[in-house]
Order: C-alpha cells, then sequence, then structure tokens
C-alpha cells in the first residue's frame, strides 16, 4: 500500500556502512534470471465476465477508488502467452484473496481467491499454466491489517471483548465504533483496515503462518509482503522466513519498504525490497533531470554496494507501481526518456519489474488513475516500445553479464552514463545520453585491443583502439556494446 519516501534517505547510504551478516547471506538464484511483471489483477484483462461485480463498469472506464472493471484470474491465465512473448518470467499479483475493494488489501479470507477473480481451483490451474511456461508466480501478503467484512472483526461487533478474537485486534471500548472516528487501531487511521495484533498476539502470528504455508504447498514462488515494517517484530518475520525455506528453499520473500531496509535484510528475514531509493534515482536522473550522472551514478552505486552482493542481485527494481505514478506520466510523455530508464533497469543488478501496461505506453498519475484498465486494442499501442522492452529482455536473458556480473562505471559525467558488465567470459559495455543533444566521446573500455564490438540496438559496429572506443549517440539513445564472435 502506499507509504512516502524519505527525501534524503539514499544520501545516508553512502555513509552508512552495511552491518556485518551472519549468517551467510543466501538468496533465491532464480531471481537473479527474473524479469518480473506487476498485475492489478482488477484491471489487467477480463476472462469471464460471469464473475463480474454487480455494479461492473464498461472496460477501459476512468478509474476510481471504489468502481469495478472486471479484470480476473481467467483474463491472466489467456494472456500468459502474451508475457512469455514479452520475455516475462515471473509475475508479481497484487491481492487476489476475497475483499470488498477493487485493490483487495482488505481481505475477508485469506484462504480464498475473490470470487469476482476466480476460484482457488482456477487459480491454481492459471499456477499450473505458468509453471509450464517457465514463469513464477508470487502473491501479495497483506497481514498488517484485515478489512471490516473480514468474520473475525465481525465476530468482535458483535460479540464484544466475549469474542475469541478479541485481542486479534487493537479495540479501545466497546461496542465497536467505525465513524466518525474509529475506536481500534486501525491502518493510517483508515476505518476499513482494522489493524491485527500479529506481533502480540501468538494466536494471529500461528494463524499468519497457516495463511504463508497454505499457498506456498499449492506452488506459488514467493511473497511481496505489503507494509511488513508496521509489523514491529522480527521474530514474526524470522519464523515467517523460516516456514516459507522449510517449504521451498528457493521461494523469495521481498517486503515493501521504501526506505533503507537494513534492519530486515541480514539474511534471516527477507530476501529483497522493493527498491523505492533505486526507482527514486532513476526518477530524478531520467524522467526530471534534476541530478547529473556523476550523482545518479554515486547513488546508485551507494545503493548496490550497500547491502550484501547477494541481496543486491535480487532487489525487486521496480520504475513505477500501483503506488505511484506512472513512470511515462512522470516523463512528461516522452517516451525516449522512459526507454532510457527502461535500458538501465534491464542491464543492472537486481530483478527487473515491469508494471503492467508500461511495454504499450499506459500512462497515469498517482493512484487509482495508474490503476487503468489495459487496452487490449494493439491500435493503441506503442509497438515501437513494446519491442524495445522484448528486445532489451532477450539481451538480459541472453547475457549473464547483465543479469548477475560485476558492474564498473566507465563513465560518469553531465548526461553520459556508460558502465561495463562482466560474468566469466561474457562482457558488455552500455552507454547512455541523458540529455537533448548528440554525445560524440571516447570511452576507456575494458576490452582487448583491436575487439570488434556490436551495437545490438542500432546494429552499429566499432573497434577498441588503444584501448579506447568512440561512440557517437543521438539525444536520448542508449546503447549496448557486445564482442563480436
Amino acid at each position: 500500500m502506499k507509504r512516502w519516501i524519505l527525501g534524503a534517505a539514499i544520501a545516508a547510504l553512502a555513509c552508512a556502512p552495511a552491518q556485518a551478516m551472519t549468517p551467510p547471506v543466501v538468496t533465491p538464484g532464480w531471481v537473479r534470471d527474473a524479469v518480473f511483471y506487476q498485475i492489478f489483477p482488477e484491471r489487467f484483462a477480463n476472462g469471464n465476465r460471469k464473475n463480474d461485480p454487480p455494479n461492473v463498469q464498461p472496460w477501459g472506464s476512468r478509474p476510481a477508488i471504489d468502481n469495478f472493471m472486471g479484470g480476473d484470474l481467467a483474463g491472466v491465465r489467456a494472456h500468459l502467452p502474451y508475457l512469455k512473448s514479452l520475455g516475462v518470467n515471473a509475475i508479481y499479483f497484487n491481492p487476489i484473496f476475497e475483499a470488498t475493494t477493487n485493490h483487495k488489501y482488505n481481505a475477508t479470507d485469506y484462504m480464498k481467491i475473490d470470487p469476482h477473480f476466480g476460484t482457488n481451483a482456477e487459480f491454481k490451474s492459471l499456477l499450473d499454466d505458468a509453471h509450464r511456461l517457465g514463469i513464477k508466480v508470487i502473491l501479495d501478503g497483506v497481514f498488517n491489517h484485515t478489512g471490516v467484512q473480514n468474520p473475525f472483526f465481525q465476530d468482535c461487533v458483535r460479540n464484544g471483548p466475549k469474542s475469541r478474537y478479541w485481542h486479534w485486534y487493537h479495540f479501545d471500548g466497546y461496542p465497536v465504533v467505525t465513524s466518525p472516528k474509529p475506536n481500534y487501531e486501525a491502518w493510517w487511521g483508515i476505518a476499513d483496515l482494522p489493524k491485527l495484533q500479529v506481533a502480540k498476539n501468538p494466536e494471529v502470528a500461528n494463524y499468519i503462518y497457516s495463511v504463508e504455508t497454505y499457498w506456498l504447498k499449492q506452488g506459488i514462488d514467493g511473497w511481496r509482503l505489503d507494509v511488513p515494517n508496521e509489523i514491529d517484530s522480527d521474530a514474526f518475520w524470522r519464523g515467517f522466513r523460516a516456514r516459507a525455506k522449510a517449504i521451498n528453499p528457493n521461494a523469495y520473500l521481498v517486503g515493501e519498504i521504501w526506505t533503507p531496509a537494513d534492519r530486515w535484510l541480514q539474511g534471516d528475514q527477507f530476501d529483497a525490497v522493493m527498491n523505492y531509493p533505486w526507482r527514486d534515482a532513476l526518477l530524478q536522473f531520467f524522467a526530471q533531470r534534476k541530478i547529473d550522472a556523476g550523482a545518479f551514478d554515486a547513488r546508485e552505486t551507494a545503493l548496490r554496494e550497500h547491502y550484501a552482493p547477494a541481496i543486491s542481485a535480487v532487489m525487486f527494481n521496480l520504475i513505477d507501481s500501483h503506488d505511484t505514478a506512472r513512470f511515462l506520466t512522470d516523463c512528461g510523455g516522452e517516451v525516449n526518456r522512459l526507454k532510457l530508464a527502461v535500458a538501465y533497469q534491464m542491464t543492472t543488478p537486481g530483478a527487473p519489474v515491469i508494471y503492467y501496461g508500461d511495454e504499450i505506453g499506459m500512462q497515469g498519475a498517482k493512484d487509482p488513475d495508474c490503476r487503468r484498465c489495459f487496452d487490449w486494442n494493439p491500435a493503441h499501442h506503442n509497438h515501437d516500445l513494446w519491442g524495445y522492452y522484448q528486445r532489451l529482455i532477450a539481451l538480459r536473458h541472453a547475457h549473464p553479464a547483465l543479469r548477475d556480473g560485476s558492474m564498473r562505471t566507465v563513465a560518469a559525467k553531465g548526461d553520459l552514463l556508460a558502465y561495463a558488465r562482466e560474468k566469466g567470459g561474457d562482457r558488455a559495455l552500455v552507454v547512455l545520453n541523458n540529455g537533448g543533444g548528440f554525445q560524440e566521446t571516447s570511452l576507456a573500455v575494458p576490452f582487448a585491443e583491436g575487439t570488434r564490438l556490436h551495437e545490438v540496438l542500432s546494429d552499429a559496429v566499432a573497434t577498441v583502439h588503444r584501448g579506447h572506443l568512440g561512440v557517437r549517440l543521438d539525444p536520448m539513445q542508449a546503447q549496448v556494446w557486445l564482442p563480436t564472435k
């Protein structure tokens, strides 16, 4: 759910060394090779009109905080081949459990797929189909709070302190009052989101663990954990990790932490966090042009080096989400600026995350506008942008250096950023021109004299001479240079 970013958070990392890690940090190997696609199920695709909410609006209507469009799991299942063709090999679903809202962050039943999305059996079929296509699936775990219609909370409304669930929540008197101000602790004071006593009540913790293990045993590949910092208990999250890894040692656990996250990334709680500080730097460099290449590179390097290498390799690198404006909107609609950000995202360490529809040029301001319906009319797609995403994803899949290699800055000044990636015998040079003018320069590159290089996005060729490579970039152009065989 939506949080804010502390303005100085990234700068603080440069002077805050990472703490020693004991025991050694181990993260799922598959995430290093993953390209995630985030799906907000209510707005991605409507595959079964029979399960639509009664007040469903026409697909593509203006999104509001309380309206429904009819997206469901059948729609996702039908479009798995689309995701595969794009190159996606992992899906992050926003909440899919039974709830009364379009966003589903107010669960009424954690063990049941929302009926307007489908059934538990339909989800299992989708999961099996995804796995057959080589696509992993992680779910959104919203365990800090439920909805007011949750049977546990409703039992408290009816029975007060006599309810067996009374101490599952934080009540301050009876009868239970929801307005004008709730007399119980709620997330951000929102009466519809009563906060669970996860950290203080072992019964609640054990219930959440049962939800966790149930879905992992169904075959999901991990959890994205909503506002985990508000469940203020390291012991709970250590227990969560232990149970997940016991079922699936390769389960991926990623927390929604918007600020530096040392506390949760010591190898005993989460594998990664949603990398909002990373995104903030991309926003300021590529979209807003508030910082130059030198400042951007310093911030990104500090982030990358702050955590253990195994953590940085699997960070959840998103450029936008259901909680932010679309990156293209932040770019003022300049597609080439989005392309630059995507080129960086797909050629640097961490797991790239595509928010549904970014690849076709979807726009949207902050929520609810960023939660528009995916427009499946090909005539409305930016096909050049889609092809750009597809090509960069294919490059990432084809070259270990771009996924999991070392990263060394070659140049970072003004509008020009260049860096080298290497893993084993696989090497690449990425050059970005973030400016509105041409860039022509000679770069000292880590390739042997006479190495012939191919720039794969424009099909140019060049040869290393005296340790240097001459490059010429158009305004807002990205280049990826690879040695020819």
